[in-house]
Order: structure tokens, then C-alpha cells, then sequence
């Protein structure tokens, strides 16, 4: 009877549990097809998300392209490097470039330069720049170095490049001790050629010393072509006889310079070394100028400031010391200083 009972209850028990365990299922699959739609959800919100992020994204590379560059400084004379080296002509206007050199909105730097092709097969490589202002000079002496070690940096791993400029052929060496010696060729000498209108007063219709007035001082310059002019004049305290900020552009923008000019004020330290500051043609104020360290020793030689036959002279400027030679056996002035990588980078076109 017990035995009886028991299976009668089991019997009546079955159809309970049947329910409840429809009810689980049921339940269960409600919260499952909740979840999956959560789920689903979520996923479609993501991708929403995503797709408006690369659209922007898309939008933003569109209507402002980045260009690659780096930074390198020759004695703080500092510049910026663009890989044109698949391009004839360079990637930035001269406005994009003045922008781009600002110091306070843009990268900063005293000029662009532009590594490109050659010409032809006798160069590896031209070179272009644009100053701080926009402007375009025939070369630099500094900014040589920059790109020559750039260069070796990107790669092109050689003892020395053949480099097309406005100012003709420069060839930059890599020396042993980690420092860039560059044939700047034969200095420019006569007057009309530097350009000049001031009176030629030396041999070869030159100009050594000659007498000028400008912002209220009398100046005796002398001038010299390294493939862009320089105005060198020779002081006898640099702190004390020059106020770089109004006598560099009284000289700079002078009439008797058709094309302006670089200003270098020069004291002689002794026979074998100069100390200078330079008024740089478009960028104004600088740490160092390569042709006009170049363009001063000759200038020096000339007027008997220091011999020729020493061999290098050492030439001081606000960021450090370059070597000069201006050697009588090719009639060519060889410049020997550091370059310096400082940092890459992407900027927006301006």
C-alpha cells in the first residue's frame, strides 16, 4: 500500500515538473534571445562608432595632409629636412615653408631644406631651401652639411655626394671623425658679380673695405660671393661696435645690395682665428652661417687681416667653431664642421 502511494504521488508529481522545467526553458531562452539582442546591439553601436571614427578620420586626411621631415642643426643653425628624392620640385611653397619655420606656430627652424633629384647623372642629389621668411637662397653652408647627413641617414651611405644648388655644385665629404667636410668652390670676387654697386677699390674689380654709411655708423665692407653675397665688416669689439638687431638689416636691405645681403661682423682673435656674428639675408638673426664663415676668411686674407698658408682658420660663431681653408693650390675654400640629427617628425601642410 505504501509502495502504491508513493507511485501515485510520483505520477500526479510529473506534469508539476514538466511546467516547471517549461517555464525554465522558457525563461532561459527569453534572457538568451535578450542578451543576443543586447549583444547585437552593441556591436551595431560599436561599428556605428567606428565607421563615423574612420569617415572623420578619412575626412581629416583629406583636407589636411601630413608631411614627414626631420630636424637637424649644423652649430644651431637649424633646419628642417624633407625626402623630396622622388620629386623634381619641393613638396611646400615658400609660404607653407616660412609657416612651417615658425617658432612659435609651426615646427621652427631658420629654414626648410628639400633633398631632390639631380639634374643629371653627374649629381646625386639637388638641394633646395627656403629661409625662415620664404624666401629662396642659392645655397647654405650649414644646411649642406644638414642634408649631406641626412643623407647618410635615410640611407644613402657614401664617402661623399655631388649636390646640385642654385649656387652650382657642392660636394660634401663624411669625414672619420664624424664631421662633414664641404668644397664650397671658388669665392665670387668681383664687385659686380657678388652684386655690389658699391665702388671696386681692389684688384680683379673687387671690393675690400670700401666706405659705407648706414644706420647712422660708417662701416668699411668688404664683399664676397660663396654663390650668395655677404657683406663683411670688421670690428674691433663685437659686443661693444655692433647692435646686431638694426645694423644687421640696415645692411641687409641696403640699395648698394640689388639682391640684399648677408652681414658678417668679424673681430680678429689672432692669426689663425675669427669670432663673428651674422645678419643672415632672410632669416635674420642666426647661431652660424657656413658661407659666410667661408666668405669672411677670404675676405680677411685679402684685406691682410690673417695669411693664407696657415692652413685652416678657425672661424667662431654663436653655436660653435667650423674650419676654414681657403686653399691656393685649387683657389677653392673647404669648410669642416658637425651636423646633428635632432628629432623626426609629421606636420600638417599649412
Amino acid at each position: 500500500a505504501t509502495i502504491t502511494s508513493k507511485q501515485n504521488k510520483t505520477k500526479q508529481n510529473k506534469p508539476q515538473r514538466r511546467h516547471s522545467l517549461r517555464q525554465s526553458f522558457d525563461t532561459m531562452t527569453k534572457s538568451l534571445f535578450l542578451a543576443c539582442s543586447l549583444l547585437w546591439t552593441a556591436q551595431a553601436f560599436i561599428m556605428a562608432g567606428h565607421h563615423h571614427h574612420q569617415s572623420r578620420s578619412s575626412a581629416l586626411a583629406s583636407s589636411s595632409d601630413r608631411i614627414a621631415f626631420s630636424k637637424y642643426e649644423g652649430l644651431g643653425n637649424d633646419f628642417i629636412l624633407i625626402d623630396d628624392r622622388d620629386k623634381t620640385e619641393p613638396s611646400l611653397t615658400p609660404e607653407e615653408s616660412a609657416k612651417l619655420s615658425d617658432r612659435n606656430f609651426g615646427v621652427g627652424g631658420d629654414g626648410v631644406i628639400f633633398a631632390l633629384q639631380p639634374p643629371d647623372e653627374q649629381h646625386d642629389f639637388t638641394m633646395r631651401i627656403y629661409n625662415s621668411d620664404g624666401s629662396e637662397p642659392e645655397m647654405c653652408g650649414n644646411g649642406i652639411r644638414c642634408m649631406a647627413q641626412f643623407l647618410k641617414d635615410l640611407g644613402e651611405d657614401s664617402d661623399s655626394y655631388k649636390i646640385h644648388t642654385l649656387a652650382g655644385t657642392i660636394v660634401p665629404v663624411m669625414t672619420e671623425d664624424g664631421n662633414i667636410c664641404v668644397d664650397m668652390g671658388e669665392p665670387i670676387l668681383e664687385g659686380p658679380k657678388v652684386p655690389t654697386t658699391l665702388p671696386t677699390n681692389f684688384e680683379g674689380d673687387s671690393v675690400v673695405e670700401q666706405d659705407y654709411d648706414a644706420n647712422g655708423k660708417s662701416w668699411k665692407i668688404s664683399a664676397v660671393s660663396m654663390g650668395n653675397p655677404h657683406a663683411i665688416i670688421f670690428v674691433d669689439d663685437l659686443e661693444a661696435d655692433v647692435v646686431l638687431d638694426s645694423d644687421g638689416p640696415a645692411l641687409e636691405t641696403a640699395d648698394i645690395f640689388p639682391a640684399k645681403t648677408n652681414v658678417e661682423f668679424v673681430q680678429v682673435m689672432s692669426p689663425t682665428h675669427l669670432k663673428m656674428k651674422v645678419w643672415e639675408r632672410g632669416a635674420g638673426p642666426t647661431l652660424a652661417c657656413g658661407t659666410g664663415a667661408c666668405a669672411l676668411t677670404v675676405a680677411a686674407i685679402r684685406a691682410g687681416k690673417i695669411p693664407r698658408d696657415q692652413g685652416p682658420c678657425r672661424v667662431t660663431l654663436p653655436g660653435g667653431d667650423l674650419f676654414i681653408e681657403w686653399k691656393e693650390e685649387d683657389n677653392k675654400v673647404y669648410m669642416t664642421g658637425p651636423a646633428t640629427f635632432a628629432f623626426d617628425g609629421s606636420a600638417r601642410h599649412f
